[in-house]
């Protein structure tokens, strides 16, 4: 099939490991046809996560997030 990639390799394509891609699809990130167990990915649509922010927001800004209620109210 034209234009469909495995998440292997939209994996490669991106720089990351195939279960990254896999939780881009389950986040809603990355649109994907299930085909049997594979999900396939078009070409095009890895344009919606290739300028993605990489890793971890500042704790401060993270929502719910215990740590940074605690480390806010603490004084040194």
């Amino acid at each position: 099939m034209p234009g469909l990639l495995t998440t292997q390799q939209a994996g490669e394509i991106l720089g990351v490991n195939a279960s990254r891609v896999r939780q881009f699809i389950l986040e809603g990130r990355l649109p994907a046809i299930k085909l049997g167990r594979d999900n396939l990915i078009r070409e095009e649509d890895l344009n919606l996560v290739r300028d993605r922010r990489t890793g971890r927001r500042p704790l401060e800004k993270r929502a719910g997030s215990k740590k940074a209620s605690s480390r806010k109210s603490r004084k040194k």
